[in-house]
């Protein structure tokens, strides 16, 4: 801890949000309200109608009613009991940020909600839901849980929560820009005549865009309404046959923007959504909703209308994964920048880490700053994991004022990014402060191996992330050791960090194309003691080899940043490893080198010597 003035950043905030000791006021209060309806209970999710990572701040009733404020997690209120139920990641912070005489914190993977509603709903019980937050497969699960209790779900019209927030804030209104076609690479008329096709091929009459990425990508728009993601929070109708309505307040559109839309097709308020989908479902048509974003309130009100809802793949998550040349071009061009940052930032590191009066909030903050010196930084990417000595050892950890450390002999690990009109970065390193152990020097090479691994690897078309996620683990298995992440997740194009459906992982079985952008980030962590992760983003690519009778796929590293040789043990390193680590440096070298200057440069050319 230090008490010395903490540095500030424009897009990150090291404060804790929450009070535990409001939780039991709030907790009783959404009671009464509940038993005011007829409720025996109501469920809160840490979610928006668009299922989004970030969620706006009026959003935020999780945080609210609870304290927590993690990525993910729900809350289920019963009139004698109540659950925050979370995924491993966040049991410790549950526990710190809400009142656990009040609300009992639940692991996820022991008891999800739907087992947890199951095993605690009293039978005949009414447990209130917010249509709007839970898509219909979710739903279908709680209903599921709910019958198996003796007990009922109900949709609420209002959700209860918004009239005892008295000081809820207002809804964002960041502005709607066009996406410079330089960037985009394909205009939207072409991307909806691809969406068009698609909607014939699924033998379906229209399409209800729920996802604000593919909403954003579709008709290039960019905006600023949530956390580090430049999202429009909005909808789009997207017939068979016609022109698309685009569902934005219009105050928000540019008219750079709305002159975009206008051109391909028609923008209403959000508050005709309702109507437009009733309409549809009037005419008899197949409505397509995207199976992991749309609400299960808009498959309602097509089916009361007399329409089928189809809920399934949105068709635009695929070919937005599928980056074209221009995008990869651009996000080229943002992962060079950034490597300059990066080299300057780990340079300054090496320097004044050692003296010792460094923090983790020192070292988030000057990261950023790096950054913001390109003059092209529109927000970080996701919010600086920066963690010093155990709090290394928390793969998706959060400096606040409170956890905030000295950096001091061992390890400090950095997973950051930024967000650039071009392309969308994220980088892992981790770094020896002093002399690290032989402990800290085999796990380290043990996660290079795996990283190197999947930079390495050569597959046929075809193959999914599943298949090959366990070359990454391979070493780590070998001596005993795993990581609990996947080894890699999509990358957007000037849009969200974490893009699907292409993921390296257990999970990840969307077969990987050219174009598609991951990142590769192996990793160990020893609890209380470290963490080790590297991370660069690769791109999917075709390989010419002779004689081939298969189309064969590789990746293009496109992250340029040293790996940390206190922590590489050479012994345990074939020579085809050595060989690509040291041709890795060479090419950091020629393509960053130039980039920088005085001390600096001097300390990329030793980082990047040959092994």
């Amino acid at each position: 801890m230090t008490e010395s003035p903490l540095p500030t950043c424009r897009f990150q905030s090291f404060s804790e949000p929450g009070d535990p000791r409001l939780v039991a006021g709030r907790v009783a209060a959404l009671r009464g309200a509940l038993a005011a309806q007829g409720l025996d209970g109501f469920i809160v999710p840490r979610a928006d109608e668009h299922q989004g990572e970030y969620v706006p701040a009026h959003m935020a009733r999780l945080a609210w009613l609870t304290g927590f404020t993690g990525s993910a997690g729900q809350a289920v209120v019963l009139t004698d009991k109540a659950a925050l139920i979370v995924d491993g990641r966040y049991t410790i912070q549950a526990d710190a940020q809400t009142d656990t005489a009040v609300v009992t914190p639940v692991r996820m993977e022991e008891t999800p909600l739907e087992r947890w509603v199951e095993q605690n709903l009293p039978a005949g019980g009414r447990l209130g839901y917010d249509p709007w937050l839970h898509t219909v497969d979710g739903l279908a699960r709680l209903e599921k849980a709910g019958t198996a209790a003796g007990g009922s779900l109900v949709a609420v019209a209002a959700n209860p929560i918004d009239a005892l927030w008295s000081d809820r804030p207002a809804p964002p209104a960041a502005p709607v820009k066009a996406h410079p076609a330089a960037f985009a690479g394909e205009d939207s008329s072409a991307k909806l005549d691809r969406i068009r096709k698609a909607l014939g091929e699924a033998k379906v009459d229209a399409l209800v865009v729920s996802d604000p990425h593919a909403l954003a990508w579709a008709f290039n728009i960019r905006g600023g309404d949530v956390e580090h993601t430049p999202l429009p929070l909005g909808y789009a109708i997207v017939p068979r046959e016609g022109r698309p309505t685009v569902f934005l307040a219009p105050g928000k559109i540019t008219n750079e923007a709305g002159d975009a839309i206008g051109a391909v097709g028609e923008i209403a308020p959000p508050a005709d959504l309702e109507a437009r989908l009733r309409k549809l479902g009037a005419a008899g048509a197949k409505v397509r909703l995207d199976a992991a974003t749309a609400a299960s309130a808009l498959a309602t009100l097509i089916a009361e209308a007399g329409g089928t809802p189809d809920a399934g793949p949105d068709p635009i998550a695929l070919m937005k994964a599928r980056k074209n040349a221009a995008e990869l071009a651009g996000t080229r061009a943002a992962h060079l920048r950034d490597g300059a940052v990066m080299a300057r930032y780990l340079s300054w590191l090496a320097r004044e880490a050692p003296k010792g009066g460094l923090t983790e909030i020192d070292a988030v903050a000057a990261l950023e700053a790096g950054r913001l010196k390109t003059g092209l930084l529109k927000d970080v990417s996701f919010t600086t994991i920066a963690g010093a000595g155990p709090n290394a050892a928390l793969p998706h950890y959060r400096v606040s004022e409170a956890t905030n450390r000295k950096l001091e002999p061992g390890i400090f690990l950095v997973d950051s990014g930024g967000q650039y009109e071009d392309g969308t970065t994220d980088i892992t390193r981790t770094i020896a402060i002093g002399r690290p152990t032989p402990e800290m020097r085999d796990r380290y090479t043990r996660v290079l191996k795996g990283h190197v691994a999947i930079s390495r690897l050569v597959f046929a078309k075809g193959t999914s992330g599943a298949q090959l996620d366990a070359f990454a683990r391979l070493p780590l298995w070998q001596g005993g050791f795993d990581f609990d992440h996947g080894t890699g997740h999509g990358v957007g194009s000037y849009l969200s960090v974490h893009e699907g459906p292409q993921r390296l992982s257990k999970l990840g079985t969307t077969p990987l194309e050219p174009g598609m952008i991951l990142s590769n980030e192996p990793g160990y962590y020893k609890p209380g003691a470290y963490g080790i992760r590297i991370e660069n983003l690769i791109v999917v690519e075709e390989r010419a080899i002779p004689g081939a009778e298969r189309t064969i796929y590789g990746f293009e590293t496109i992250s340029w940043c040293p790996y940390e040789r206190a922590l590489i043990e050479k012994d345990m390193l074939d020579a085809g490893e050595i060989a690509w680590i040291d041709a890795y440096h060479a090419a950091v070298r020629e393509k960053i080198g130039p980039e920088l200057a005085g001390e600096a440069k001097a300390w990329l050319e030793e980082a990047c010597r040959p092994l």
